[in-house]
């Protein structure tokens, strides 16, 4: 047109600025409002509008104000330009400010306005305010307005209150698929997954045809609920209908319900079936690798996405460092912990709280405490978190001191806290002041004592050798005790030696729960200790029967940023020959420093010699003997292990601390030993 030395007008101008806004053309955006200046242009109410909407949609809100404070004479459309770019740009607070505004200037807001003032609304989670708006669109008669009514109802399940949600749901007129698509998401937002679902198949038998976002969060409901066949269903409606599902955003809610559905083969396929991938997409895999126990896979995946260099966020980095604290992998979350410095995301609440929990899982509850200092605001989240890596290191004068600080800077105290706070207790073997807790927990905290704070006690109770007040602790609790709290009793017995009550607790654990190993292993175990061979014969054959699986001990180190793995007797090892040589040495010099082989862990019915062999030879010692010749000598050693560290092991680790000097961390099942000089830090009560 300028080519052919045609004069563009301001119809003209207008035409093409919404172009430069429909493609987020900034660059371009600017220079027609150069040109437009050039021609002498005065920016009128409605070329005003259109680059208000320009400079909003291409994200530069400082320019659209600016604007939107020149033009002379506003009409609504201007005010809806500048309010819905506030809204667009994450500005909420000021686009419900200049909705004020516009009504001190009198100044009739149209339905676009309203909208655009519910939406930021929902962004603050004001309910109030929104409710104060809703009044306002009744005293409007604009309820019957399709995107407003649908704009109400996600402000009301963003702003917590599903019941105002439902009641503006069913009273519209007329429900288009927008208002049932945010009836759905704000189910789903409230945490009412299956009210979600139902409503999805109330829409079908509608005949009503779903589009991407309904899809999104029916996916996101499947995955709350962890129900694989809802969530294939509904995959398989979406690619029967019209509906396309070529959108990051749909394939990324498939990926996450896949993998939080526990089927990470078909979050795979989709994943690899696209040709694009956003950040989204790596995280939603990398998380779901890390929930699926595949740490190692979703730390390749990871690099795999550096490599290509797509820039992580916090979500990335949670499921990362998940994948790290799994391993036990510190060196490797030292690096990723510098990766997110360079992305200035160490001060996301989030990310510090995967830090705290990495740094603790990995032995490192110096670098925890360093990480969670350096926040900038203690959340209960952040709080819990430190209290957690504190109670499994036995550090439970340092969680009381936090709890204290807690109160003092008026953080808010939940039920997690006191789960915590509980397992610390007795960790560190704090019984008066766990009981305390107990105690004080609805009284003074005013929070609801359930049966994990109950178990939690029973735990501390059997610990200190108190199994009769646990055992009465048991009976006497207001809630029906769970699989988890006869557990806790059963594992007192089995550090006590108590045959009877172990029975008893151990046919409560069967009965509670028949195909979980831990009881009858556990039971087993306090047999063999006893030398009752044949009853232990008996529980294991009744555990195989039951078809209840027992894991393999397994232990793990990391040397050179690399993990070796290791199981009882182990034989596959490429330095097998060299490890087994080690603790020949150390056998010696620990038997003249005093060191005696514990047969009551000898799990089998041999002589003394095979069971002196067999404990020798567990996979705990097998990893520390590697760790001392393949690392410097003082080096410290980290090892952990999937269940619970042997009393022999713990016994002999104390004597090869002394000999090596070496300091060592030793993270079981149950928390952290950390071994220096001889000394263990539990104080040999764990």
């Amino acid at each position: 047109m300028k080519l052919e030395g045609i004069e563009p007008n301001s119809v003209t101008f207008v035409s093409v600025l919404n172009a430069c806004a429909s493609v987020v053309n900034l660059r371009e955006g600017r220079c027609i409002h150069a040109e437009l200046t050039q021609c002498g242009y005065i920016p009128d109410v409605y070329l005003g509008s259109s680059l208000v909407d320009m400079y909003s949609k291409c994200h530069s809100i400082e320019d659209a104000c600016q604007v939107f404070n020149n033009i002379r004479t506003k009409n609504v459309c201007a005010w809806n330009s500048m309010i819905g770019g506030y809204v667009k740009c994450e500005h909420a607070a000021k686009a419900l400010d200049l909705f004020l505004q516009m009504q001190r200037d009198h100044q009739e807001p149209s339905s676009i306005t309203f909208v655009a003032a519910i939406n930021a609304c929902a962004s603050l989670g004001v309910l109030e305010d929104g409710r104060h708006i809703h009044k306002l669109v009744l005293q409007s008669r604009l309820e019957s307005n399709i995107f407003i009514g649908s704009s109400l109802v996600d402000m009301y399940a963003k702003c917590g209150s599903i019941s105002d949600a439902c009641r503006v749901f069913n009273n519209m007129p007329q429900q288009h698929i927008i208002s049932w698509s945010s009836m759905i998401a704000g189910y789903v937002k409230c945490g009412q997954a299956e009210k979600a679902l139902k409503l999805f198949q109330q829409m079908y038998c509608e005949q009503l045809e779903p589009n991407n976002i309904t899809f999104v969060s029916v996916f996101n409901a499947c995955a709350s609920l962890e129900a694989l066949e809802e969530g294939r269903h509904a995959h398989a409606q979406m690619t029967i209908g019209r509906c396309c599902a070529e959108t990051f955003v749909v394939r990324n809610s498939l990926i996450d319900m896949y993998a939080k559905c526990g089927s990470i083969e078909d979050a795979c396929r989709i994943f690899n079936m696209m040709t694009k991938r956003d950040v989204v997409s790596w995280s939603a895999m990398i998380v779901g690798y890390a929930r699926d126990n595949r740490a190692q896979k979703s730390l390749d995946l990871f690099r795999q996405m550096q490599r290509e260099q797509v820039e992580p966020d916090s979500f990335t980095f949670v499921g990362v460092l998940s994948a790290c604290s799994s391993l036990g992998a510190l060196e490797e979350g030292k690096l990723v912990h510098t990766h997110v410095i360079g992305c200035r995301l160490e001060k996301d609440k989030f990310v510090g709280c995967a830090l705290i929990d990495m740094f603790a899982k990995c032995g490192s509850i110096y670098d925890a405490r360093k990480v969670f200092s350096n926040m900038p605001t203690r959340t209960v989240m952040l709080c819990n978190a430190m209290i957690v890596g504190y109670a499994v290191h036995g550090c439970g004068k340092d969680v009381l001191k936090l709890l204290e600080e807690m109160c003092l800077e008026d953080v808010a105290l939940d039920h997690t806290t006191f789960v915590g706070v509980l397992s610390a207790c007795g960790h560190a073997g704090l019984l008066d002041e766990g009981q305390y807790y107990l105690e004080a927990i609805s009284p003074l905290y005013g929070i609801l004592a359930t049966v994990e704070h109950y178990s939690c006690m029973v735990d501390l109770l059997g610990r200190s050798g108190c199994l009769t007040d646990a055992h009465q602790m048991i009976k006497s609790m207001p809630c029906l005790p769970t699989g988890s709290v006869w557990m806790a009793l059963l594992g007192a017995c089995r550090l006590h030696g108590n045959l009877k009550l172990g029975e008893a607790a151990a046919e409560r654990v069967i009965e509670v729960d028949p195909g979980n190993a831990s009881g009858y292993v556990l039971l087993s175990n306090i047999y063999a200790a006893a030398g009752k061979w044949d009853l232990k014969a008996r529980v294991q054959q009744m555990r195989i029967q039951r078809q209840a699986y027992k894991p393999p001990g397994k232990t793990w180190i990391e040397v050179n940023k690399v993990v070796h793995s290791f199981v009882a007797n182990d034989q596959e090892h490429p330095q097998i020959n060299e490890i087994w040589a080690e603790l020949k040495r150390l056998s010696v010099l620990m038997k003249q420093a005093g060191y005696t082989p514990d047969m009551r862990f000898v799990l089998h019915d041999v002589d003394d010699d095979e069971g002196e062999f067999s404990l020798w030879h567990h996979s705990e010692k097998l990893a520390i003997a590697f760790g001392i010749i393949s690392t410097p000598t003082g080096a410290p050693l980290r090892i952990w292990k999937n269940l619970r560290v042997c009393g022999d092991c713990h016994t002999a680790i104390k004597f090869i601390s002394e000999i090596v000097g070496r300091s060592m961390v030793v993270r079981d099942a149950n928390r952290f030993h950390h071994f220096s000089d001889g000394i263990c830090s539990c104080r040999d009560y764990w």
